[in-house]
This record gives C-alpha cells, sequence and structure tokens, in this order.
C-alpha cells in the first residue's frame, strides 16, 4: 500500500473510531462555559407570590466561585460550606430581584436555599443554586404585578420567568406557565440561536381561577441547523476525552478534534478571519503573507487562552464574558485600523494612476488592463491608465507590521471552548496535555485563515492572468481597478462590526 493511502486508511479509521464510539450528554452550557443563566418560576396567590429562584453557573464561572464556597481550601465543597454559600447567595438573589403590585413595592424573604454541583463539561462541575422566596401581598382585587430580575444583570446567559396562578386569573400573561428549559436543566437546541433574555414580566391579574396557562408558546424558532449539531456532538466529544485515561490513541485522537474544532471556530461568523484573507487578496499579498498571518494567529490565541486562564484563576472576580467582549472591542479596532490605512493607501494609488505619475508604496498598474478592448485604449502603451483612465493601481505589499496586526486581531479572542479544556487539564494534573491542545486549536484556526488566504491569492493571480490573454472590457478593468478601495472599505466596516459587538456582549 502506498504512504499516502496508508495514512488516508489511518484517518478514516480514527475518524470512525471518533464517530462510534461512545458519547455523554451535550454539554450542560450549549451558550458557552463562561454563562451565568436565570429561571425565576412566579406562583402567584390572592395573599402573596412564591419565586422559585435558580441561577445555573457554567464551568467556568464554578471555577472561580470555589474560593467563595471551599472556605477549608481543601478542593472540595463540603455539606455546610454549601449551605453557608447557598444561604448567602440567596440572599442576595432576594435583594436583586425587585417586584410590585399595584405601583406598591414588595420585599421578598428566603424560605429555603440549596445548592449542588452536577457534572459539567470535561469533568469539570457547574453550580446549581435553587432559592425559593416568598413576599406577602393584597390580589383579591384586579391588579397590576410587575416583576424585574436584576440579579447579576451584567453576566450573559440564559434569562427565563414563568407564571401560574393559584387562586389568582392572569389573562393575557406575556410570559408562559412551563419552563421551556426544565428550569435550566436541558436547553432547547432549537433555540441556541436566539437564547431567551427575558428579564422583566408585567401580569394583568384577577380573583378567582385555579391556575392559568400564561402563554403557550414562545413562538416559532429556527431549528439548530446539522452543522451546529455536528460541531456540537464534536465538542462534547473534545471534552469528554480529557477525563479518559490517556493512551496514545485518546491523545492523538484529541489533537485531531482541537485541529478540526479549531478550524470551525475560525471558519464561523462573526470573527472576520475570513475577511483577513481577502484582505491578503486585495491589497496583491503573497503566500509568504498568508503563513505570516497564520502563524501570528496560532501564536496570539494561543497566548491570549493562557494569560486568560491565568487571570481568571488568580482574580475570582473577575467576569471572563467582559474580558472576550474588550478584547472583541480591541480586535475590531485593530482591525478597522488596518482597513483605514488599506482604504487610505487605495485612495492614493488611485489618484497617482489618474495623474499617470508613481505613488510611494504602489506598484504599477496593470498594464493588460489598461484600454481594455475593442479600439478604446487610447494610450494604453504607456501603462499609466492616460485616456479613459481604467487602469488598475495595485496596492504594494504590505509590511510586515500590518500582516502581524492583522494576524494578532484574529487571535485575539480566546476561544472558551479551548481555554475550558486547558482547565480541565490542570484539574487532572495533565497541565502539557492542555497546553498542547489549545496550542492544536490555534494551528486549526490559522489554518482555515492560510487556506482561505492561499486560495483568494490564488484565484486574483489566475483571474489577472486570464484577463491579461482576452484584454478585458471597460466595465471589467474599473471593477478590477476598484476591488483594492472595496477591500479596504470591507475590512474597515467588519472591523467596526466587530467593536460594536464586542462593546454589546455579542462577542
Amino acid at each position: 500500500m502506498r504512504p499516502a493511502a496508508r495514512r488516508g486508511v489511518i484517518l478514516a479509521a480514527l475518524l470512525t473510531a471518533l464517530f462510534l464510539a461512545p458519547t455523554a450528554v451535550a454539554s450542560a452550557h450549549p451558550l458557552g462555559n463562561f454563562t451565568i443563566n436565570h429561571y425565576n418560576g412566579l406562583t402567584i396567590h390572592p395573599d402573596g407570590i412564591d419565586l422559585l429562584a435558580v441561577v445555573d453557573s457554567a464551568e467556568i464561572p464554578t471555577l472561580q466561585q470555589l474560593p467563595r464556597t471551599d472556605t477549608d481550601g481543601d478542593g472540595a465543597v463540603s455539606a455546610a460550606e454549601g449551605r453557608r454559600y447557598a444561604t448567602e447567595s440567596c440572599a442576595d438573589v432576594a435583594a436583586a430581584v425587585t417586584a410590585s403590585v399595584g405601583g406598591e413595592p414588595l420585599r421578598f424573604a428566603v424560605r429555603s436555599a440549596e445548592v449542588s454541583y452536577p457534572p459539567g463539561a470535561a469533568d469539570l462541575s457547574i453550580t446549581r443554586l435553587s432559592c425559593r422566596l416568598t413576599a406577602p401581598a393584597d390580589l383579591a382585587q384586579p391588579t397590576t404585578l410587575a416583576f424585574r430580575d436584576g440579579y447579576l444583570s451584567d453576566r450573559i446567559g440564559w434569562r427565563e420567568i414563568t407564571a401560574v396562578g393559584e387562586g389568582v386569573g392572569l389573562p393575557e400573561s406575556p410570559v408562559p406557565a412551563t419552563s421551556v428549559s426544565d428550569q435550566l436543566r436541558n436547553y432547547p437546541n432549537d433555540l441556541l440561536t436566539t437564547p431567551l433574555d427575558v428579564r422583566v414580566a408585567e401580569l394583568r391579574t384577577v380573583p378567582g381561577g385555579l391556575s392559568s396557562p400564561g402563554a403557550s408558546s414562545l413562538g416559532a424558532a429556527p431549528e439548530a441547523s446539522d452543522l451546529d449539531r455536528l460541531l456540537g456532538g464534536l465538542t462534547s466529544r473534545f471534552n469528554d476525552l480529557i477525563g479518559e485515561r490517556l493512551t496514545p490513541f485518546v491523545g492523538i485522537l484529541a489533537v485531531l478534534l482541537s485541529l478540526v474544532l479549531g478550524a470551525s471556530h475560525a471558519a464561523l461568523p462573526g470573527h472576520g478571519k475570513t475577511v483577513m484573507a481577502a484582505y491578503l487578496a486585495g491589497s496583491r499579498g503573497t503566500a509568504r503573507d498568508a503563513l505570516v498571518v497564520g502563524a501570528t494567529v496560532t501564536l496570539t490565541h494561543t497566548a491570549g487562552v493562557l494569560v486568560l486562564g491565568l487571570l481568571i484563576s488568580t482574580f475570582s472576580t473577575l467576569a471572563g464574558d467582559r474580558v472576550l467582549g474588550w478584547l472583541g472591542v480591541v480586535s475590531g479596532l485593530l482591525v478597522a485600523a488596518i482597513g483605514a490605512g488599506l482604504l487610505r493607501s487605495a485612495l492614493r494609488a488611485r489618484r497617482a494612476a489618474a495623474a499617470g505619475e508613481p505613488a510611494d508604496g504602489v506598484l504599477a498598474p496593470l498594464p493588460a488592463l489598461v484600454g481594455a478592448s475593442g479600439g478604446h485604449g487610447h494610450g494604453h502603451g504607456h501603462g499609466h491608465g492616460h485616456g479613459h483612465g481604467h487602469g488598475s493601481p495595485a496596492l504594494a505589499r504590505l509590511g510586515r507590521g500590518s500582516l502581524v496586526g492583522m494576524g494578532v486581531a484574529g487571535g485575539l479572542v480566546p476561544s472558551p471552548s479551548a481555554l475550558l479544556v486547558l482547565f480541565a487539564a490542570i484539574g487532572l494534573g495533565r497541565t502539557w496535555f492542555g497546553v498542547l491542545l489549545v496550542l492544536g486549536y490555534g494551528l486549526g484556526m490559522a489554518g482555515t485563515l492560510t487556506a482561505v488566504g492561499l486560495l483568494l491569492v490564488r484565484l486574483r493571480d489566475r483571474l489577472e492572468e486570464r484577463l491579461v490573454r482576452v484584454r478585458a472590457n471597460e466595465r471589467l478593468a474599473r471593477l478590477m481597478a476598484a476591488t483594492p478601495i472595496l477591500t479596504a472599505v470591507l475590512v474597515l466596516v467588519v472591523g467596526l462590526g466587530l467593536a460594536a459587538r464586542g462593546l454589546t456582549g455579542t462577542v
């Protein structure tokens, strides 16, 4: 068997084992391992309101809370430590949620407080805090009940409110009577692209009635795509591998999955990495330039995960999702700055070409695109775009600083999945393995960027060669002349969009 065929057989066997091997249930927090999720279940009686408030903290916030819960520092939360933590936290919840009946504010008191630590992804624990609160109120007459959840309002996560009446009717309730997530136990896949963010509810109440059905539906929600389900399954399997006995097969499979997940992360919309590839093509980038950007992405992402992991481990109050948001802002502004510089250079090149003069840092126009075909090419022999001025000035090759800057922007926002894997490996005493997988994740990201960049550079060169042979018409020549400007505008707009996403916490 030839070596290439043998390698193909081995890879196929590994992938087959991956999909046939038993897998655990899907990630407990498909919305992200930084999230803190809230459920508020209101039960309304004629003489008061009962509230079941559940706070579901994902793996990374749970790790950060450990110094607060594990007061004796033995690495485990005892029953007494759990009760203390639950009591303190539920008191905070009671102070943060607000309600009023007919404009009169209510005051919630804690009836019971419980905390548990179910298993999460990569053999890490999550935190489930359950607080039963009550507040006296007079609902014997028709009135209005207003409720607001202000607990940890700055943290990203699922927010859900339900309401039922017992002896009180809730006509046209804006919230459902039953939890779509089973009180944060099972997040529906078809709502992950548009997660619930319900923090307030205003209900009309009338006397009588044993119960109220509330809102019967959340409306039509988009179903998870096959790609989303595939990536979710791969991520779950990847997390499961961290806790398995480390054998050569498990190690190789984990590294392969880190490469695949890193590559898929780079291809997802919203990160701007493929725009960098377009940037390479539109700015006269070469294959070497694409490799430089890819290598910088790998180094930046790997270093970012390690540094953020150190900060989160050191500072328990540091909100990782907010750090990611600010890094997203910095990344977007860096991309926008490069785009602005690219636009300035493209406009200067266009003016120089129109004036028939070479500009600093600008390559000569493509000679075959000047003058086009059909006898309209006045002055095409001069190569400066005289006559109709349809020359196609192209930007000079990028400086090393711009290339590195674009790579830094691409890898600056660490992947929460890679960070989770690092924490899990450290907890198992396999720090070196965690660093290796984080590096594999970065290499996968860089691979996608480099491959797309090389493809676009190759297609650009082929197109220019064909245009030289067929002597393109004037319309196509105009389009080619505008390509550097269009590319620069695209990079600038995407950079500003990434910065805006970071500011709104949607990185």
